[in-house]
């Protein structure tokens, strides 16, 4: 199965966080926290269509400056989510700036916080020198963030002294072309593929579609194709954890969210010789991620955010979580609470584990 979501660490594992996810179908990406971005292209930028942001301490959210230089000419929407209070922390980075050559610029940006049961939205213009305007709240259940026809983003929030959001994106179901049968018809690949598949994710399978052939265009419609041109499949799960302390409310939250999840990239501060240090400063060790990771069932973990104060010491984090994700060690040996959160998960459907890359 191609992978509909391609996604890479922005920078190295002692660094700030930044995720990015490029949606290979739909053209544009999501970036998942908004550290130092200087190690993303301009075209990468200019691909994002959402902005999740966890927190706003600096390394989670220096990059915005960034960001809005590249995107602020542009004719385009861009949509940051995050947790309360992200509106008012815009708002503040956008007032340190004068915007008195900008009314003829498009470009607008709307701003989505998770509330317990609503989404507090504004939006912010270009065009008006970036004034507030208050959107509508929607009702919404607390892990709802995002809900689009290719994708949606779940959340929860977890205790770093202030609300940190994790975020798990998912397909709802991957469709994946079957080559034969488009060889064996003769038909042509195009944009009509990924028509066929937002028909198909919409439920209009009545709808016509215009197919490229050897011998001109037809137009049939998409459930008749769907039948024999499209398998559907188990859609791709990708969690990501930051900055959150390992105790009975965070982890079986971080769990839930990350249940069977294809890859989960989760912060991982400290060494587990420091589970002390790492529990006062409100951060997981890399032991505990490696935990999170096969109570949850995942696939793939891939650890990072380590503290500069281990420098050079990279292999040590991740052998540290390969070993508990593997089972190799048993924290709920040490820690007989967490055993209430393995029953009922299924062990992990491999035990890979590999290091940051970027896009």
């Amino acid at each position: 199965m191609k992978s509909s979501f391609r996604p890479a660490l922005v920078n190295g594992p002692f660094q700030d966080p930044a995720l990015y996810v490029a949606l290979r179908w739909q053209g544009d990406a999501l970036l998942f926290d908004l550290g130092r971005i200087e190690r993303l292209s301009p075209g990468h930028c200019l691909r994002l269509s959402y902005v999740c942001v966890s927190h706003t301490h600096m390394d989670h959210f220096m990059g915005f400056d960034q960001l809005l230089r590249l995107t602020l000419p542009r004719d385009r929407e861009l949509t940051f989510c995050g947790p309360p209070g992200l509106i008012d922390n815009i708002a503040g980075k956008l007032s340190g700036y004068t915007w008195n050559l900008t009314a003829a610029y498009t470009f607008r940006m709307i701003v989505v916080e998770r509330h317990p049961q609503r989404l507090l939205r504004a939006a912010f213009r270009a065009s008006t020198g970036f004034a507030r305007e208050p959107l509508a709240d929607v009702p919404a259940p607390p892990e709802h963030l995002v809900e689009e026809p290719a994708f949606r983003i779940e959340t929860a929030t977890l205790d770093h002294r202030i609300p940190c959001l994790a975020f798990c994106i998912s397909e709802p179901s991957h469709l994946n072309v079957r080559t034969d049968v488009l060889a064996a018809r003769r038909y042509r690949p195009g944009p009509w593929l990924s028509e066929l598949k937002s028909a198909m994710r919409s439920g209009a399978l009545g709808q016509p579609i215009d197919v490229p052939g050897a011998e001109g265009t037809v137009r049939l419609a998409a459930g008749e194709l769907a039948r024999d041109l499209v398998v559907e499949q188990a859609g791709q799960r990708i969690a990501y954890v930051v900055d959150t302390r390992f105790d009975a409310v965070n982890a079986p939250a971080i769990i839930a969210l990350a249940r069977a999840a294809d890859v989960l990239y989760a912060e991982a501060r400290f060494l587990d010789a420091d589970r002390d240090e790492a529990d006062k400063r409100y951060h997981l060790t890399a032991r505990q991620a490696g935990f999170l990771a096969r109570a949850a069932g995942v696939r793939r973990l891939e650890v990072f955010h380590f503290s500069p104060r281990y420098q050079g010491m990279a292999q040590a984090f991740q052998a540290e979580a390969r070993a508990e994700f593997g089972g190799e060690t048993r924290l709920e040996d040490e820690e007989p609470w967490v055993a209430d959160l393995l029953p009922g998960t299924r062990q992990p459907r491999g035990r890979e584990h590999a290091g940051a890359r970027t896009p």
